[in-house]
């Protein structure tokens, strides 16, 4: 299989297509960081660190579903992530990626990213979510996909180090 050309971000266009467009990159950038790699490969973590390009992807699954699932539409978190013993494992999500093969793993991350924009596809910036925060206030759609290419941003560097320190690769 070839390796996917990443998205096209246009250098012009509305808010809404800029933030969503950055948003796919990102995703697909932290994705093309485990392309080509064995189960075993994304095992692999940087010596004083537990992150490994497995509990990335398992992390930012979960994060998907936290942001436009569960507090922008209301409807809750599904499994696996309900069943997991937070109080036992802070990192449950990273824990349960680690156990999973790489074809399941970018799966459960594929399906993650495509629900959330199914949940925003023709909404506009500043719907509200339907949770608050622990202050009673509500983000809006525009403060969400910022927030989130900024955490993809963020573990994407994260990535980059993983997979350099695996292979060499630095495409992406």
């Amino acid at each position: 299989m070839d390796r996917p050309a990443p998205p096209h971000i246009p250098n012009v266009g509305d808010e809404r297509t800029l933030l969503i467009a950055f948003l796919d990159f990102y995703r697909a950038a932290l994705a093309d960081r485990a392309f080509g790699l064995s189960d075993e490969q994304l095992q692999i973590a940087l010596p004083s660190s537990s992150l490994t390009l497995s509990r990335l992807l398992g992390h930012m699954a979960l994060v998907e579903q936290s942001w436009f699932r569960d507090r922008f539409d209301g409807e809750g978190m599904t499994e696996p992530w309900t069943s997991l013993d937070w109080e036992a494992d802070a990192d449950a999500e990273m824990s349960l990626a680690q156990t999973w093969s790489s074809d399941e793993l970018l799966a459960s991350f594929e399906a993650a990213c495509e629900d959330s924009r199914r949940r925003v596809d023709g909404v506009g910036l500043d719907r509200l979510s339907v949770e608050p925060d622990r202050q009673g206030e509500h983000w809006n759609l525009r403060w969400i996909l910022i927030h989130m290419i900024e955490e993809y941003a963020r573990h994407c560097g994260h990535a980059d180090l993983i997979r350099e320190s695996i292979d060499g690769d630095v495409a992406g």
